[in-house]
């Protein structure tokens, strides 16, 4: 199992150094599950105020992740004080079962939207925290330890204007 992060995290810095796209792109590891109180917490400088940016949530999931889908809690906080809070759903797994992502190995990796064509329109530092909402089918409380996301991270690039 080290082999094979070391493997992913070598290659996804390869992949990073290529891609003129990427402005910020980071992961805080997960370990021995996501608590459904910690939040995964990213600060963010955006370069400027007026140019519009994608988000994205990345994720690394291993076999262990049960669930078909995943719901997480992002919430924005602004320079000014005002946060924006959503409730975001993602299907994780393909009609058949098997896990959507790219990886050649147990490990998939998600580039998940979160925001199209955002801009930042206060200049400072913003903080985006993101966390796990997942439930049992049927239950009121969540899951307290949501195992098989071993990675969280956060991705900001310039749209593509090539299309």
């Amino acid at each position: 199992m080290q082999n094979k992060i070391l493997y992913l995290t070598v290659m996804s810095l390869m992949l990073a150094s290529c891609d003129s796209e990427q402005l910020y792109d980071e992961y805080r590891s997960i370990d021995g599950g996501w608590d459904k109180n910690d939040v995964v917490e990213f600060k963010i400088t955006p370069p400027d105020t007026v140019n519009p940016y994608n988000l994205f949530i990345n994720l690394r999931n291993t076999s262990d992740y049960r669930y078909s889908n995943l719901f997480l809690i992002v919430e924005m906080n602004h320079p000014n004080g005002k946060v924006k809070k959503d409730t975001l759903e993602y299907k994780m797994t393909n009609p058949d079962g098997s896990f959507m992502g790219s990886g050649f190995t147990d490990i998939k990796e998600n580039k998940l939207w979160y925001k199209e064509a955002e801009i930042f329109t206060e200049s400072g530092e913003y903080i985006i925290n993101i966390g796990q909402a997942m439930r049992e089918n049927g239950q009121v409380n969540g899951i307290q330890v949501l195992e098989g996301i071993i990675d969280v991270g956060l991705r900001i690039e310039r749209p593509n204007t090539t299309n």
